[in-house]
């Protein structure tokens, strides 16, 4: 195992690239996603302490699936993926663990890919920003650390859309949001735009 610094914005591991490790997010902020010929397709975003790379761990795998790339400062053990696979073999209740660990990392990709098909704009937005505060940071007020242009890829909309349906939520006293931070003010209004959306 090593441990690695990855400064904002650099990429981690790259889709098609030869696998050779199980990354640990021990500090920072993380995203994996499918590279497209003109848009990124988030998947997740990762909090510490998360496992990232699971998904290659299946046999007769030798390449990422995936990108990964900071959104902020971070730091990651990389655990080689043959010691990796020697200890869930030998140790039936840890892998047992990373399975469960697996399916839930699933779950919520799958949530994604509905979000995005079958939710509106206003819908999409509230997902993200209580996805943000449920699942990430697990707090109603969270530093902003991610960009309108995040926002916009992890939504799938433009940024302009981004800006005006923030300052709509705003408005009707959803959420508070500044320069430093975000707070969710009415987390079941949200909740209901998240599921009419």
């Amino acid at each position: 195992m090593v441990e690695v610094s990855y400064q904002k914005g650099e990429v981690i591991c790259k889709q098609g690239s030869f696998v050779s490790h199980i990354m640990v997010l021990d500090e920072g902020l993380v995203k994996t996603y499918i590279e497209g010929s003109s848009d990124n397709l988030v998947l997740q975003i990762f909090s510490p302490v998360s496992l990232i790379g699971l998904s290659s761990l299946f046999e007769g795998n030798n390449v990422l699936y995936h990108s990964a790339q900071s959104y902020i400062d971070s730091k990651l053990s990389l655990i080689e993926i043959n010691a990796f696979r020697q200890v869930m073999n030998s140790n039936p209740t840890f892998g047992a663990k990373m399975l469960s660990v697996l399916a839930e990392q699933s779950i919520i990709i799958n949530g994604r890919f509905y979000c995005l098909t079958k939710k509106q704009t206003y819908g999409r937005l509230a997902d993200v920003v209580l996805c943000l505060a449920n699942r990430i940071y697990k707090q109603k007020k969270f530093p902003l650390q991610l960009s309108r242009k995040d926002f916009a890829e992890l939504s799938g909309m433009s940024i302009e859309s981004i800006a005006r349906i923030l300052t709509k939520f705003k408005a009707d006293g959803l959420i508070e949001i500044n320069n430093e931070y975000v707070e969710i003010l009415d987390p079941e209004r949200l909740e209901m735009v998240s599921m009419k959306g």
